[in-house]
């Protein structure tokens, strides 16, 4: 995607028209190799969907029926490797042949849609240009991230920047201390750490019609990533007090607490709410993963409205973002945008026999939408009710709330500051999806520009 707009170069166009020769070939001759070959392919297909189905067992089930589920994943992925080294020596040449054309082919379409690396950086960087901050203040959370502030030192960045850091301590009422500092007369606030922090000050940033600057000294920085800042970074997201870029972000709201992120009800709140959670989270999603989507499971006492007016009761999941998430494969997992003034809503049911298993299918094809018990949908608004006290996972955080929770975005967004050199796009806007990258690859073949969306 030339994501400047502009058209692109005849290397750029060269690259395409190679890369979509590549894709073609690629195909032909595993089309020939299918019809040759076919006993053994539908073997292997059978052979991954019953692997699939027993790892899924495993991770839902517990006792006994794990310890057979994964001893059959075991064996069936040792037959399906089997049928691959038992090929003949020409197939399995073939095979390896056509791994390396596909992959030239990714690669010269990767240079001919500039999504590479170098290319995102020298793209400018989207939004209004703004001059250096005269009194800048960056607020700071020293146990986020493991202790990324002190790591990189981010106190002594700051006052070598002209920057007043402000470490946040234990037991002070830190939205107080931000909005004393932010009526002191500072013209930029800054804050180093996790979404939920970041949160706080774009509250107040709003409030007073000051602009912001995220720095990723969290665990996971989802919203500096949908923003387009380089998460490994740290130091670098400071140039935003210098000449930078300026651009409007919304704010979403739950019952008056403000979210930058998502907010996670059913499972995954049930998995947050783990004391174990933030020391072992791969091991304790594992360990209640059984207990709240397996067979035997019941929804959890969500009550909501879905698009089409229907009232649902009983969910597994349902999350709630603050702007929708994307909707292909490639960008599912972040926003292309966050000024949607949307919600993103996305709900789980699974209310029969055999279907998380259904549903596990749906996805790993990448069309989980295809499963009746799945929704996506973006609304101004959203109300979930529940007879008593909803467990809540809020930008990461723990909670329990009183129903009706109430979604909304708030009328007044926050500028939010990016530098320069910042990519300005998240993953998820980066991503075509394979479609749409075929055609952004025929418009640069045609000497056609591919812009992003946003």
């Amino acid at each position: 995607m030339t994501i400047s707009g502009t058209p692109p170069t005849a290397t750029q166009r060269l690259s395409a028209a190679v890369s979509f020769a590549l894709i073609v070939l690629v195909v032909g001759v595993t089309l020939v190799r299918v019809v040759d070959d076919a006993g053994r392919v539908v073997l292997q297909a059978v052979l991954l969907v019953v692997l699939l189905g027993s790892g899924w067992q495993a991770l839902t089930r517990s006792g006994r029926t794990r310890t057979f589920a994964l001893a059959a994943a075991v064996v069936v992925l040792a037959a399906l490797v089997a049928t691959v080294v038992a090929a003949d020596g020409p197939i399995v040449v073939s095979l390896i042949a056509r791994l390396a054309v596909l992959a030239a082919a990714i690669g010269l379409a990767r240079h001919a849609l500039g999504t590479t690396r170098t290319a995102l950086v020298r793209a400018e960087t989207p939004g209004t240009p703004v001059p250096a901050a005269e009194r800048g203040v960056l607020f700071m959370n020293l146990k986020s991230g493991g202790g990324k502030a002190e790591r990189f030192h981010l106190v002594d960045e700051c006052r070598r920047r002209g920057i007043e850091p402000v470490i946040l301590e234990p037991g002070q009422d830190w939205l107080q201390v931000v909005r004393d500092k932010a009526a002191s007369g500072v013209d930029v606030l800054g804050m180093a750490g996790g979404d939920g922090s970041q949160a706080m000050v774009g509250t107040v940033a709003a409030e007073l019609g000051l602009p912001m600057v995220v720095v990723p000294a969290g665990t996971r920085n989802h919203l500096a990533l949908d923003l387009g800042l380089d998460r490994e970074d740290v130091v670098g997201a400071l140039d935003a007090y210098s000449d930078a870029v300026e651009r409007q972000m919304d704010l979403a709201d739950l019952n008056g607490h403000v979210f930058v992120n998502n907010v996670s009800l059913g499972l995954y709140a049930a998995i947050v709410r783990s004391p174990e959670y933030r020391d072992n989270k791969r091991d304790t999603t594992l360990a209640t993963l059984p207990q709240v989507l397996g067979p035997e499971s019941e929804p959890f006492d969500l009550r909501f409205t879905r698009p089409d007016g229907n009232e649902h009761v009983g969910a597994h999941i349902i999350q709630i973002s603050n702007n929708p998430y994307g909707e292909t494969l490639a960008s599912r997992t972040g926003r292309p945008r966050l000024d949607t003034h949307q919600l993103g809503v996305v709900s789980l049911v699974l209310d029969r026999p055999g279907a998380a298993a259904a549903f596990l299918a749906a996805l790993a094809t990448g069309h989980p939408e295809r499963f009746e018990g799945f929704d996506q949908w973006a609304a101004p608004s959203f109300t979930v009710d529940s007879d008593g006290p909803v467990e809540i996972g809020l930008d990461g955080e723990s909670m329990l709330m009183d129903p009706p929770l109430r979604f909304t975005i708030r009328p007044a967004p926050v500028r939010v500051r990016l530098p320069h050199h910042a990519f300005g796009y998240s993953p998820a806007a980066r991503a075509l999806g394979w479609r749409g990258s075929l055609a952004g690859l025929w418009n640069v073949v045609l000497g056609r520009p591919v812009v992003l969306p946003g």
